[in-house]
């Protein structure tokens, strides 16, 4: 029997912030039992920190200079084959239900079910969910939970939703998922289905049952709150006294200071996840309903953290900086395979998600995709699928290895500042917070050669390229060849057909 999938995706989760991470306030019971029945990943990394470029990698399995999306939304990628266009093919139900925001008609066009439920992040709108909202007379509400602003475009201050729980996104989206679910169980077939939650990214506005579990005056701020922040970034700098300076204009309601906005920013963030944590319980409580649990396979993760307050900053950016940002929740139950409550330290990626769940359902590995199958992993087995595992955007990327995080700046990205070069180290072992940059550390020189030959390689080797005088060569449904030259369907070759050509002479 073909296996169900559901995978979940939230948006702007810190991997911190998860009860059985012991994270001292937040109350996450329905991802800890999720947990608990299955592998997490401490050590999880995501392609990119914003919103497109990373949910185009987790879909396609291919990196952000494979597939060149860096930006949000945008153009479709030519020929990029996704996941759910390839269970689609192999006889699934599909559907993404949620924010989806990717690029144009590139997963629209492979989805029996497309919903989505935030208006500006697909090409088509969220005409379903905002329909429901006028028909509920939920207008104005919506418009106070969803789209509160500020100076910063959609507000950084924590405040409750007028809108009831079934109504928000959230809930909007178990339900329609149930519906969905329902629907392809009916036509007697198997189902994946993309479940993309849009918090706790903001507004930071929970219902009222969620907001009301959480006081900002009690709670545990980051220990990396409050501190001189020497030889951070220059951007996170300014960023930070921005936001400081700026608070009487952000903060929506007393005491307008940055100190209470940050609190109840935590307060509102908390209880986005609670939400959040609430609708995944929705979804586990129907598979258990319906009698279906032990035939899905349940991914969640997030497509990049958020501060949560540390170093200050309120929200995602500048997000390849942090720790906060690259490291993500990943969390997978598959029954039958994975082992209850096992926790791996293994280096994954987010492009590892395509070819592990086509590997568990029994179809071919994407050979457009970078990623790997962590099938083992999963089975408890020990061994390392990825020396190095990188976070990039166009021009600066972050390279972890071990318990070390690298930061590559280009020097003209801060020529006036650092006119002799900047960049950023961490021993996360001994600085889990990141606040002792070793970037100018004498005695980490020979550190920050390895880790700065280690992201050369890594960039060269993991490129596509159209073509290469090899003679190993695609094969098959997922090879196209035209005027002599073979390639894959997104007409490119990878990683493994470049490094066994036996000719060396044209690499």
């Amino acid at each position: 029997m073909k296996p169900n999938i559901i995978f979940i995706l939230s948006d702007q989760h810190n991997a911190k912030v998860l009860g059985h991470k012991k994270h001292p306030d937040v109350k996450t019971p329905n991802l800890d039992r999720l947990a608990a029945e299955g592998v997490r990943f401490d050590n999880a990394i995501t392609q990119n920190p914003i919103c497109t470029p990373s949910r185009t990698c987790f879909l396609s399995g291919q990196y952000a200079h494979n597939h060149g999306i860096y930006m949000l939304s945008g153009p479709q990628p030519n020929n990029l084959p996704n996941m759910l266009g390839t269970f689609r093919k192999a006889g699934y139900q599909t559907a993404a239900i949620g924010k989806i925001h990717c690029p144009e008609y590139w997963v629209e066009d492979q989805s029996d079910t497309f919903i989505e439920t935030a208006p500006g992040c697909s090409i088509n709108g969220a005409p379903e969910y905002l329909a429901h909202i006028r028909k509920q007379g939920l207008v104005e509400e919506h418009k106070i939970s969803e789209s509160r602003g500020g100076p910063f475009g959609q507000s950084l201050d924590g405040y409750q939703s007028p809108l009831p729980y079934r109504d928000t996104p959230e809930g909007y989206i178990v339900t329609k998922s149930i519906e969905f679910m329902n629907e392809a169980q009916e036509k007697g077939k198997p189902f994946i289905a993309h479940v993309s939650f849009p918090r706790p990214h903001q507004t930071y506005a929970p219902t009222e049952e969620f907001w009301n579990l959480y006081d900002e005056n009690e709670l545990t701020m980051p220990p990396n709150w409050q501190y001189e922040r020497n030889h951070k970034a220059p951007n996170l700098k300014s960023t930070v006294k921005t936001q400081i300076e700026m608070a009487e204009k952000w903060t929506l309601s007393e005491p307008h200071t940055y100190e209470a906005g940050c609190r109840r920013k935590m307060r509102g963030y908390l209880g986005c996840i609670s939400m959040m944590d609430h609708a995944v319980g929705e979804i586990m409580e129907y598979l258990k309903e319906k009698g279906i649990d032990d035939n899905t396979i349940i991914v969640y993760s997030s497509d990049h953290g958020d501060y949560a307050c540390e170093h200050g900053l309120i929200e995602k950016a500048p997000g390849i900086c942090s720790d906060a940002i690259t490291r993500i929740p990943f969390i997978w139950r598959v029954p039958g395979v994975t082992k209850a409550g096992l926790v791996a330290d293994e280096l994954v990626e987010t492009v590892d998600v395509y070819p592990t769940i086509c590997s568990l359902a029994g179809l071919e590995h994407p050979q457009t995709s970078d990623g790997k199958d962590i099938t083992p992993l999963l089975k408890g087995e020990k061994q390392e699928l990825h020396k190095v595992a990188v976070t990039e955007f166009a021009w600066s990327k972050s390279i972890r290895k071990g318990s070390w995080r690298y930061v590559y700046y280009p020097r003209e990205m801060y020529a006036d500042e650092y006119p002799e070069g900047f960049g950023e180290l961490y021993n996360l072992e001994d600085d889990p917070w990141e606040m002792n940059n070793l970037y100018f550390d004498e005695n980490q020189k020979g550190k920050l050669a390895e880790l700065e030959r280690d992201l050369m390689d890594w960039l060269v080797t993991t490129t596509r390229i159209v073509g290469a005088n090899s003679s190993v060569k695609p094969s098959g449904d997922q090879a196209v060849t035209r005027f002599k030259v073979t390639t894959n369907v997104d007409g490119k070759v990878g990683y493994d057909y470049i490094k066994n050509t036996p000719n060396k002479n044209y690499l």
